[in-house]
């Protein structure tokens, strides 16, 4: 899933803001409370150094009074200057209360705050599963899973830090500059001129940050999605890495991309360091003028000594916005690269209802007409047509990469079939015009590769139906030849199988996913090469089951073994994407072609002819 730096269009741009809003449903009033505390907090924040200067200037110096009607109208309510001289502790006991306000608006804002980013993750990680469950087969076989769940982990926690930690703290930011600016310029327009002079500076150079380490950001994500798909494939397949000793080949290519994704964050800290050194050069240089500049004005007169201790305190604390500004636009990077990679995904289109949707019997003849297919390289199918009676069973024999298992991928629709590429009919119905969940719902199958979830038995077989009744599950695992290999483990169907049914061998995990296929009941069953990994006997064992209890359904062998395809009433040999051969088993192997040599090669025939 590349997503190299590309100028992103107005649609994208529209849709990512469109998206993040979205995200933010029922969590919006916890960020406004949020913010709203952020500002009082910071208000709050403005108002001590005033009180602060009062009592320096006008309560114990004696100097005249120059504050705005509000905060005169308040001193007079107190009783004055000369009150306030004999009772000082009146203006200690207010900066106790402006203290508490602004521990009162700090706790709504972090549990306000921290109720929003945990339900904003919840929504987006919601939401992004949900689409990705509906997307088709197709675009995740085009897709590594590590990046996808390194798009679903780490870009959304990317998103939860701009939105609950930058964002937020945007009216605290401008109520801080605002109201700095505003006191400062009232004690000294002159000195706030000098004192201002660094933040252009530092604004631009946030700004032509952000520009240039876009990219950086973005290598670094699409790396740490590598990493995290290397580590998932090792972890999924630890068995394969061990049977064939690939522990210190897998280990360095491990440690090969770590080592890569790691100086990618090591280059990045360079330009990381300087802007952070540099914003803290000139925010030094801001409190520095100010001390300068403000120590002069003071022994010159032009400023109080009470003014000089409040413009000190509002520089200190307009440090923090400034900054806070630049760490801002700089995170923007960050927040737009993860933006970005989620919505490339909630952009995948999903899958397509039909916009007829019929639900016709499904129980009819299965028909494919002129069926040619080709994934993204050449194609796989070359005009295959060929028919199934209701209720019969038809066998597909052919070598690796003849086109067997696409044909039920395509009966399935977990691949669409382009219109001018041939038909497929169940009943005489095309299945384009038929509702994929109902289409679906009606055709069991059991993959070439059964997978298993980290769950017991019992609930693996009863994936499709949670409150499945025992006797029904037991019913599958006996016609799946499972039951009486179940009854012998020590909790039975209460056992644990593991992720992707570790603890299982080959052959149980086959039949317990044909167990769970079975209790569906669907009138047509497809068996993908699922019995390779059971002996002759199983083997024999299960297809009379599905001949004795499901005789009605359809079902379709996809096998390598001749004995699993003997009984079926037509049987298609597969060459190159082609049907070369079809007929019965006897048709077939006097027929003396491509079926009559395998079946001599397994039966012993051939050996002992070259013999």
């Amino acid at each position: 899933m590349e997503n190299k730096k590309k100028k992103k269009t107005k649609e994208e741009k529209r849709f990512n803001r469109s998206l993040l809003w979205s995200f933010l449903k029922g969590c919006k009033g916890f960020f406004v409370w949020s913010m709203l505390a952020s500002a009082v907090a910071a208000l709050a924040d403005m108002v001590s150094p005033q009180i602060i200067r009062v009592a320096v200037d006008n309560v114990i110096s004696g100097q005249p009074a120059s504050l705005p009607g509000f905060a005169m109208r308040l001193v007079e309510r107190a009783g004055g200057f000369a009150y306030l001289a004999g009772h000082i502790w009146i203006l200690a006991l207010a900066i106790l209360v402006v203290a508490a306000v602004k521990a009162l608006a700090q706790y709504i804002f972090r549990v306000s705050n921290t109720k929003g980013s945990e339900t904003l993750v919840k929504n987006m990680r919601d939401r992004l599963f949900a689409h990705i469950e509906r997307l088709p087969f197709a675009w995740h076989m085009r897709h590594r899973t590590g990046d996808i769940i390194q798009r679903c982990t780490s870009d959304i926690e990317t998103l939860k830090r701009f939105v609950s930690e930058q964002m937020t703290s945007i009216f605290r930011i401008v109520v801080l500059l605002v109201l700095s600016l505003a006191f400062m310029l009232s004690m000294n327009p002159l000195l706030t001129l000098i004192a201002m002079l660094p933040v252009p500076y530092i604004i631009w150079r946030s700004f032509y940050f952000h520009r240039r380490i876009g990219e950086a950001f973005l290598d670094c994500d699409e790396n740490e999605g590598k990493l995290s798909a290397m580590a998932q494939e090792n972890l999924t397949g630890v068995r394969v890495v061990r049977a064939f000793g690939r522990e210190r080949y897998e280990k360095d290519r491990f440690e090969a991309q770590n080592a890569y994704y790691t100086g990618l964050w090591m280059k990045l800290a360079h330009p990381l360091a300087r802007f952070w050194s540099v914003g803290d050069i000139f925010s030094g240089v801001q409190i520095l003028l100010i001390v300068v500049f403000g120590s002069v004005f003071a022994v010159r007169g032009e400023m109080l000594p009470g003014e000089y201790i409040a413009f000190l305190s509002y520089g200190g604390i307009m440090t923090w916005p400034v900054r806070m500004l630049g760490r801002m636009i700089s995170e923007m990077s960050k927040a737009g690269v993860s933006i970005d990679r989620v919505s490339e995904i909630m952009r995948a289109e999903e899958e397509k209802e039909s916009e007829k949707a019929l639900t016709p019997p499904m129980d009819g003849e299965i028909r494919f007409e002129h069926v040619s297919f080709a994934y993204d390289g050449p194609e796989i199918l070359h005009d295959v047509s060929f028919s199934m009676a209701p209720g019969s069973t038809l066998g597909i024999l052919g070598g690796t990469g003849s086109g067997k298992s696409t044909m039920m991928l395509l009966l399935d629709k977990l691949y669409e079939l382009p219109a001018d590429r041939g038909t497929i009919s169940v009943g005489g119905v095309d299945i384009r015009d038929i509702s994929t969940p109902y289409l679906r719902k009606n055709i069991g199958m059991v993959l070439q590769e059964p997978y298993l979830f980290s769950r017991t038995i019992a609930e693996n077989i009863a994936i499709t139906q949670p409150d499945m009744p025992m006797e029904r599950i037991r019913e599958a695992a006996s016609a799946a030849c499972l039951d009486e290999t179940v009854e012998g483990f020590q909790k039975g169907y209460d056992t644990f199988v593991g992720e992707r049914g570790v603890t299982l061998s080959g052959g149980q995990k086959q039949r317990a996913a044909i167990a769970r296929m079975l209790t569906q009941r669907t009138p047509i069953m497809i068996f993908d090469d699922s019995l390779s990994a059971v002996d002759t006997e199983t083997d024999a064992k299960i297809r009379t089951a599905l001949e004795s209890r499901f005789g009605s359904a359809s079902i379709i062998l996809i096998s390598h073994r001749i004995t699993t395809l003997s009984k079926a009433d037509k049987i298609l040999v597969m060459d190159h994407g082609r049907i070369v051969e079809q007929g019965s088993h006897d048709e077939l192997r006097d027929a003396g072609g491509i079926y009559a040599q395998i079946c001599a090669i397994q039966s012993g025939v051939g050996e002992e002819a070259t013999a």
